[in-house]
């Protein structure tokens, strides 16, 4: 066999991602609830803290305990998909950060969606 052989061997077979698709799914999607669901308290948060400081209403004070345990949540499950479809640390970071800035969530879990799905064929 010649280095030839091997370069045409090499460069023949597709590049697949790192992860099967079938671990990357579940995660996938666990990803996209947590995102849409982070980022729905946060604005739910934000209502709160308008109403609760602009207007001195009194708020129930569990809409900031729900989002942050939610926020958690969305941390681990970011990860543990960062981790399955090896992003770089700035993506993962920046995806991670997405969640305390209102309605940026639901426009990086839209970007990161359709990479994924491009990717893996969803």
């Amino acid at each position: 066999m010649t280095a030839s052989d091997n370069t045409e061997t090499a460069t023949a077979a597709p590049a697949r991602p790192a992860t099967a698709p079938a671990k990357v799914r579940p995660a996938f999607l666990r990803y996209r609830a947590l995102a849409w669901a982070t980022g729905c308290w946060l604005l739910l948060l934000c209502a709160e803290m308008i109403v609760k400081y602009g207007f001195g209403v009194h708020t129930p004070n569990w809409i900031a305990v729900v989002h942050g345990w939610v926020y958690f949540v969305y941390l681990i499950v970011t990860a543990d998909l960062a981790v399955k479809v090896r992003w770089p640390v700035a993506r993962t970071i920046g995806t991670l950060l997405a969640g305390t800035i209102p309605l940026l969530s639901f426009f990086v879990e839209h970007k990161n969606a359709q990479q994924l799905k491009q990717k893996y064929d969803f």
